[in-house]
């Protein structure tokens, strides 16, 4: 029998309050590691089309073991609206009972920061110790949240920003080059064509909702990164399967979800590789297995997002909420 509780609703300007890139980095960290030692609990995506409205609908859940409270993500974004509209918000549950602990009324934002860190895990094990030019694919917001992460745990001087739109390449790069945290005097700059941007790279981030890949091997440099984490659907598509088979070393923050839906199921599908040249970014995180061990190698890290970096940011989101009074209690 359902007993009654308070439910703690939040907006995203508390949640935004609460919520900053470096720790969100180290949270997402943790639960990395959590989801690939095991301690996770991990559900499989749901996948809801709005084909009228070019609509896109993710839902995403976890629990982390011996955490108190666990959540389920909705995030959604419309492609037909002009500028394409994103939303969103985070149910958040006890552990111990299943009763709603709290409502996230973040309009993305968890999804936001959450992603952006996860480029950040990935960096901070990945990339290069002193990169000087990073290549940035994609001129959205995660464009904006995945420089924040990489200027969190590296340095560089230089940012090329590609986008199919030129006049938002140019807004972004502007939007980009006034953002608060970015290493002094970095240079941000739109070019032309994607590769023209990846040419002597060292970091490369694609973030987009490509369809057709938009990067290849032969354009990379020797021990160069590249993060994707556009494709988060069967359909989608960033890199050419020969960036997959290329790589020394080949992460994924899951290797059954990426296998799936990720980068890693064009190139299975191709038939250039298969699941067991991927290793998962929490068995690096954990230290399990070594990340970036040349400065020759190429890495690639295939991000598609899992369930428990929005448990891992919600249950940051909750403990300094609570901690500070935030928010509205509703008696449910």
């Amino acid at each position: 029998m359902a007993t009654t509780s308070d439910v703690l609703l939040l907006r995203e300007p508390e949640i935004r309050g609460v919520l900053d890139m470096a720790s969100c980095i180290d949270a997402v960290e943790a639960a990395f590691a959590d989801y690939s030692g095991g301690r996770a609990e991990l559900p499989g995506v749901i996948h809801l089309d709005v084909p009228e409205h070019r609509g896109e609908i993710h839902v995403k859940a976890g629990h982390i073991h011996g955490k108190p409270y666990y959540a389920a993500k909705f995030s959604s974004g419309f492609s037909a609206m002009d500028p394409p509209a994103f939303d969103g918000l985070v149910a958040v549950f006890d552990a111990a009972n299943g009763a709603p602990a709290a409502i996230l009324l973040d309009h993305g934002h968890v999804t936001d920061v959450r992603t952006g860190a996860a480029g950040g895990v990935a960096a901070r094990h990945l990339a290069p110790r002193d990169p000087e030019v990073v290549a940035l694919i994609g001129t959205g917001t995660q464009a904006r949240y995945q420089l924040d992460a990489l200027a969190h745990v590296r340095s560089f001087r230089e940012v090329r920003v590609w986008g199919r739109n030129r006049q938002r390449a140019e807004a972004c790069a502007r939007d980009l080059a006034d953002r608060p945290g970015l290493p002094e005097r970095c240079a941000v700059e739109p070019v032309p064509t994607v590769e023209e941007a990846v040419r002597d790279a060292d970091v490369v981030i694609t973030c987009t909702a490509s369809s057709e890949p938009l990067l290849e091997a032969a354009w990379l440099k020797a021990g160069a990164h590249v993060t994707a984490l556009g494709s988060d659907a069967p359909h989608k598509h960033e890199l050419a399967v020969g960036v997959l088979a290329a790589a020394d070393l080949l992460v994924c923050d899951s290797v059954a979800q990426c296998a799936t839906i990720g980068e890693l199921h064009h190139a299975i599908e191709a038939g250039v590789l298969d699941e067991g040249r991927a290793v998962e970014l929490g068995e690096i995180a954990s230290g399990r297995l070594p990340g970036r061990t040349s400065a020759e190698q190429l890495t690639v890290c295939d991000l598609t997002g899992v369930g428990v970096q929005d448990v891992a940011a919600s249950l940051l989101v909750m403990e300094r909420a609570v901690a500070r009074g935030l928010g509205k209690r509703l008696r449910v």
